[in-house]
């Protein structure tokens, strides 16, 4: 396999994680385009895995820790490493040792610019982004909030333990109308289908919902609220992991819309 540097040729399937076979992938607009050019020239790297016939199967993208949703210095954050494992579009690529040949080639390329580590954030259970993965690949867990584990790897004997930035403040309910608060940062193409199937729920009340979308990419936005990517409806969280469905979302917001004085 080779590792690759994404170039502008591969910019729209990085945009759409590779599943550029995915109608549900159409649903997240150009939110991740849109993040892509704020961040590509604040230390935003990502890299690519290709099989021997050059196929790309995996990727893997990481930011300086200063712009991502961890404490620390001297460090890159992994937002997500993704191997490709649907039999559609380009077909299954786990088991070929893709994601570790990405890892590695993370880590590499942090030592050679100079940081101190590198962090990574997985969940506890048997999901997307694995705690037990990364623990197999030598990382430590340093922080915990609910399921998700904050990991690290430190490359230096004076690397400052990193830490979770944690929630500050939620939003409120709506007095006269229902409240719907979206928190979208725009790496994640899973997170942006959810912003945009909250606003098409929210748009058919008119003006009995209050949609606000609070882009945390904008990092005072994100240091207000301690929240990089969720959906509050009257102040009550959504759990957006995976991606709940346009009629679940549309749902709930009707039993919100229904309580309100006629």
């Amino acid at each position: 396999m080779k590792i690759l540097d994404m170039t502008p040729e591969h910019e729209q399937l990085y945009f759409v994680c590779l599943e550029d076979w995915s109608d549900e992938m159409a649903e997240a607009g150009n939110h991740k385009a849109r993040w892509y050019e704020k961040m590509k020239d604040k230390g935003l790297r990502v890299k690519l895995v290709a099989d021997d016939e050059g196929n790309i199967g995996g990727m893997i993208q990481y930011i300086p820790i200063e712009h991502s949703f961890v404490k620390g210095e001297d460090m890159y954050v992994i937002l997500c490493i993704w191997v490709h494992g649907h039999k559609e579009g380009r077909g299954d690529f786990r088991g070929k040792g893709m994601g570790k040949a990405l890892l590695k080639a993370a880590e590499d390329d942090s030592r050679a610019v100079g940081m101190k580590g590198i962090v990574a954030w997985g969940v506890t259970v048997p999901f997307f982004m694995r705690a037990s993965w990364f623990k197999k690949n030598e990382y430590k867990k340093v922080d915990r909030d609910g399921i998700t584990a904050l990991l690290w790897k430190p490359f230096s004997e004076d690397a400052v333990i990193p830490s979770l930035i944690l929630k500050k403040k939620t939003p409120g309910r709506g007095r006269d109308e229902v409240a719907v608060d979206v928190f979208m940062n725009g790496w994640c193409p899973a997170q942006n289908i959810v912003v945009e199937r909250a606003r098409k729920a929210a748009a058919t009340f008119g003006d009995r919902v209050n949609f606000m979308i609070h882009e945390t990419s904008n990092r005072e936005e994100f240091d207000e609220w301690g929240i990089m990517d969720a959906l509050f409806i009257n102040g009550k969280e959504v759990n957006t992991g995976p991606p709940p469905s346009y009629e679940k979302i549309y749902k709930l917001m009707e039993k919100q819309v229904k309580k309100l004085k006629k």
